[in-house]
């Protein structure tokens, strides 16, 4: 062997299978497949830029039911994308951990910002800056990156953000 090659290649052939096996929490697994497959299937279309998930050149996932996540393909870049979709999906919002988040929506009351793909919070007005706000349109405009800090959930299960309390 060491006649033919030096040392052993550090990474494999780009045309070898390649896998990646992570955990998720398995409360989460419905999350990630969506109703009727929607989101997994989305999953595999946007990481492969496939059209059909049953085209050869798409990215193969399997979900068990305690929660081992394993993805299948040639391309590690692509193993990569699907395995961030996913984590992004299943990731939790930590209690007094600070942002950054892109505004989605400015209404009378406050602004929606997306902190990731499929996590959304709200700042209520009375959070957007150390001052009074009047319009919270005068603050923030859809697009905006802003900073915000997570509050927790509310009684409803909604994710509450305040922008003031980022900025101390």
């Amino acid at each position: 062997m060491a006649d033919v090659i030096e040392k052993p290649r550090t990474e494999v052939s780009k045309y070898a299978p390649k896998t990646e096996i992570f955990n998720i929490d398995p409360e989460k697994i419905k999350d990630v497949i969506g109703r009727g497959g929607e989101v997994i299937t989305k999953i595999i279309q946007d990481s492969s830029n496939v059209i059909s998930v049953n085209d050869k050149d798409a990215v193969k996932i399997d979900i068990e039911d305690d929660g081992r996540v394993i993805i299948y393909h040639c391309d590690q870049k692509v193993i990569n994308e699907a395995k961030e979709l996913i984590q992004n999906i299943v990731k939790e919002v930590e209690v007094g951990e600070i942002y950054t988040g892109k505004v989605v929506k400015v209404e009378d009351f406050g602004c929606f910002v997306e902190l990731w793909p499929g996590c959304e919070g709200m700042v209520h007005v009375s959070h957007l800056d150390k001052e009074r706000v009047e319009k919270p349109s005068d603050i923030v405009k859809v697009g905006d990156e802003i900073i915000v800090k997570s509050l927790g959930l509310d009684r409803r299960g909604r994710l509450n953000l305040s922008r003031k309390e980022a900025l101390k």
